[in-house]
């Protein structure tokens, strides 16, 4: 009986650390890719800022969520690779950067079947949790 008293007690300290901001925000990376492979669009935009911008400006908010939806409608099996996640704190605010593979067993939405696309994000705590306020990103050769 000893060893389930050492246990619970081990379980209970490790739920109580607390998680590092740059911690926090990989976290929160790594729930938009679970997000994107399960076509939950709502808990992706849920780590997303209402003042997104995206690529210097092109893509704002609305203009992800209708891209995103697009993209989960016409594919049914989204795979996300997530490289590591280099991540760099600056008081409230953090950058993230990071690669990710993309995959599309319908072969409609990647020219290859595949792509690899590199991510520098900003982020900011907003209620609590950490979300996504700015984005650019470019396709890998």
């Amino acid at each position: 009986m000893r060893w389930w008293t050492t246990l619970a007690c081990s379980i209970f300290v490790a739920a109580c650390a607390r998680q590092s901001d740059a911690d926090a925000v990989r976290a929160a990376i790594m729930e938009i890719s679970r997000a994107t492979e399960a076509h939950q669009s709502a808990d992706v935009l849920a780590r997303v800022s209402d003042d997104f911008a995206g690529n210097t400006g092109e893509v704002d908010r609305a203009q992800l969520a209708n891209l995103l939806r697009m993209q989960l409608l016409a594919n049914r099996s989204i795979g996300v690779r997530l490289g590591g996640i280099d991540v760099d704190m600056s008081g409230e605010r953090a950058t993230a950067r990071f690669d990710v593979t993309l995959t599309d067993a319908s072969g409609r939405w990647f020219a290859e079947r595949s792509t690899t696309l590199h991510f520098v994000t900003g982020w900011r705590r907003e209620r609590g949790a950490w979300r996504c306020y700015n984005a650019s990103w470019e396709q890998k050769p």
